[in-house]
């Protein structure tokens, strides 16, 4: 048996009188601790102390004893309080499991493919919570259905702050569109800070015989089904904002996905589709050196990178507005503490210099909220997001 020191409970003074046997110590609770005079048996158990030093269990008592030695100094007795209560259960000290957290590296699931939105912000963002907490902080890609396959990872996962989960907006658009998920977008998870916002750009292959969202709608229009946009996945942010944009447009085009933003740029710099709703961070340098075209920005407001581009709703398309943004999640249940503790670092990786002026360049805003705000917003959005597929018919697939 190895002693988790996260979950220990420190212990009263042991008295001169209760190393005689006059008197017997007691564990935070109150309760009696015994401990055996006789030396060990041979079916006792081993641990190890806060020094490394190897301790053994007595199946009789229960009681932890340095290993080869039969009689116990204060230090002893004060290791076998803090065991035995840490024994007796891990719920009643969620203060003193927080204060020893992290013990072990953090996980932060990405569910979207590398180079995406949100594996922008999530690795920046990983290596400064990893020094802020002096712990490893590592980045796993789980991409897939719509990143509900990572999402999935992260609710079942232990809420003991070691699993983390980066998402984008599109979180918000899964429980309207995916009506069968193992978890619960709001039960389940618990926010600890919105990261970023950006807006998506409408791109189109240089060859494609367009130069505003006006003549896009006119060749699709003329084209009925003839024309495909990629995505970075059913359900996901650049899927919905071109399901949205063809409904206020009364086209129809046709849907290819991919897994991830940078697969689906990709596959548009090679002319496998004609248009994109892409993240600003995977397109932004392709449209600056012309190998994308810009039509126009999905947001109320213009980007300050690209001033000039208008956006979809000056373009002409009434009602259209869409913005992404980044945030971090833990599972449901981890320790408040825990998740105060994240969301100050987080927020302070998000004033950063380095990480502020890295997503300026690329046309997002670094924000950096509490817990509560991110919390409303999410609620907010996922009743927006049910609203607009009733209302649309929009499918996942």
């Amino acid at each position: 048996m190895r002693m988790d020191r996260s979950v220990l409970h420190p212990a009263s003074p042991v008295t001169d009188a209760a190393r005689r046997g006059e008197s017997k110590p007691t564990d935070p609770r109150g309760q009696t601790l015994r401990v055996c005079p006789q030396e060990l048996c041979s079916d006792e158990s081993k641990g190890m102390d806060a020094r490394g030093q190897t301790l053994r269990v007595c199946p009789h008592e229960r009681v932890f004893w340095p290993a080869g030695r039969a009689q116990a100094n204060s230090n002893t007795l004060l290791l076998i309080a803090m065991a035995v209560g840490a024994l007796a259960t891990v719920a009643a000290v969620p203060d003193s499991a927080a204060q020893a957290w992290p013990s072990k590296p953090i996980r932060l699931i990405v569910p979207q493919s590398a180079g995406g939105s949100i594996d922008l912000v999530a690795r920046p963002l990983a290596q400064m919570l990893g020094v802020a907490l002096n712990q490893t902080v590592l980045v796993d890609n789980r991409p897939g259905a719509g990143s509900v396959i990572g999402t999935e990872i992260v609710a079942r996962a232990a809420p003991d702050g070691h699993t983390l989960l980066a998402i984008a907006a599109s979180f918000t658009a899964t429980p309207a569109l995916q009506t069968k998920l193992s978890f619960d977008s709001q039960r389940d998870l618990a926010p600890i800070a919105l990261l970023s916002a950006f807006p998506n750009l409408l791109v189109a292959h240089p060859s494609l015989p367009v130069k505003s969202v006006q003549e896009l709608i006119a060749l699709a229009k003329a084209r009925p089904g003839q024309l495909n946009f990629g995505t970075s996945g059913a359900a996901t942010g650049t899927h919905m904002s071109m399901e949205l944009f063809m409904h206020l447009t009364g086209t129809k085009m046709v849907h290819v996905p991919y897994k991830g933003g940078a697969p689906s740029v990709q596959a548009l710099l090679g002319n496998e589709v004609h248009v994109n709703m892409a993240t600003i961070s995977t397109s932004l340098g392709h449209v600056r050196v012309g190998r994308l075209r810009a039509l126009a920005v999905t947001s109320a407001r213009r980007a300050s990178v690209l001033p000039d581009l208008p956006t979809i709703a000056e373009a002409g398309v009434r009602g259209f507005e869409y913005s992404s943004w980044t945030g971090l999640l833990a599972p449901a249940k981890t320790p408040a503490p825990i998740i105060t503790r994240l969301n100050a670092e987080s927020v302070k990786a998000m004033q950063s210099p380095q990480i502020r002026e890295m997503l300026v360049a690329e046309g997002s805003e670094p924000v950096g909220s509490t817990p509560e705000v991110f919390a409303a917003l999410i609620r907010t959005e996922i009743a927006r997001w049910t609203q607009v597929v009733k209302a649309t018919g929009i499918r996942a697939d």
